[in-house]
């Protein structure tokens, strides 16, 4: 059965959304940056952390990781510099 959503591996990184991780201070060079980016299809990219097997054991009720999944994490400063960036539904 086809998923609702598939992510489409062809879309390209479009533009940044809202701040580098070097402008908000979130690292000390540019390996292993966190960021998030809007791609030219619409879909988001995030560059984070990969914490998938320390959350996967205590999900809140209605929250899965499905195999092909990974829960990411990014510093909350990052998403609020990128509200901005981001539209309204």
């Amino acid at each position: 059965m086809a998923r609702p959503w598939e992510a489409d591996p062809s879309a390209l990184l479009s533009r940044r959304l809202g701040k580098s991780a070097g402008e908000l201070g979130v690292t000390d060079d540019d390996d292993g940056c966190p960021d998030i980016w809007e791609l030219d299809n619409g879909d988001i990219a995030v560059v984070g952390r990969d914490l998938t097997d320390t959350y996967r054991s205590h999900l809140p009720t209605g929250m899965s990781i499905s195999h092909d999944e990974r829960l990411i994490v990014i510093p909350g400063r990052m998403l609020r510099a990128a509200k901005p960036d981001i539209a309204d539904a």
